[in-house]
């Protein structure tokens, strides 16, 4: 019998099990997020700078709790033209996580919006910035292996507002992206590049 997990406690292991989930290691399996990317308006890398400005100003206030969506997420979602048609934005059940592996107990809740049924965006949400984007990513995947169309190419962005991993899936296949880092060599400029490639290949379909 198969066991139903609440989304906030499944892993990996769970998804390769139940589901059938397979990790690609083919670095050809998820091009998008390499080679040849949009390039940044003056516009729109001088937005940029206030959103790192932003997060670290709340990051030294202690803030980040229910302010990352606001501070970073929202931007880049507008500069790439995600809220504009033929985009429309629904959220699946925020859901609370705890985490206490090595130390103490952290704890943060999870927040998904769905672009188009094609582009999943999960926020981790806690009082410490830090918290792993390994408790966001069987969460994500689980709501995308759900998802109907399950031979169109789905992808997700996972952060908690100062790290960014991007994932591919396709059927039970998937892979992910290098972790992308807010102010470490130009990271939420390579994020928002994927970004904009992801929604023009979703916008062709």
């Amino acid at each position: 019998m198969v066991q139903t997990l609440p989304i906030e406690q499944l892993t990996l292991y769970d998804l390769e099990q139940q589901l059938g989930l397979q990790e690609i290691e083919d670095s050809s399996f998820f091009l998008e997020w390499q080679g040849d990317l949009p390039d940044l308006s003056r516009a729109e890398q001088e937005r940029l700078a206030r959103v790192e400005a932003a997060y670290a100003n709340l990051e030294r206030r202690s803030l980040l709790e229910n302010t990352v969506k606001l501070a970073v997420v929202a931007p880049l979602l507008d500069l790439a033209g995600l809220f504009l048609p033929p985009f429309y934005v629904t959220t699946e059940k925020t859901v609370e996580i705890i985490a206490a592996d090595d130390g103490p107990t952290l704890k943060g809740r999870l927040d998904v919006l769905v672009l188009k049924d094609q582009i999943w965006v999960l926020v981790i949400e806690s009082k410490r910035a830090e918290f792993s984007l390994k408790v966001g990513i069987p969460q994500v995947l689980g709501y995308m292996m759900a998802a109907p169309e399950p031979s169109l190419p789905r992808y997700g962005l996972v952060t908690n507002g100062s790290s960014f991993v991007f994932l591919k899936l396709v059927g039970q296949d998937y892979a992910r992206s290098k972790e992308f880092i807010l102010d470490q060599d130009e990271g939420l400029a390579r994020t928002l590049q994927i970004v904009k490639r992801l929604t023009e290949i979703v916008a062709a379909a």
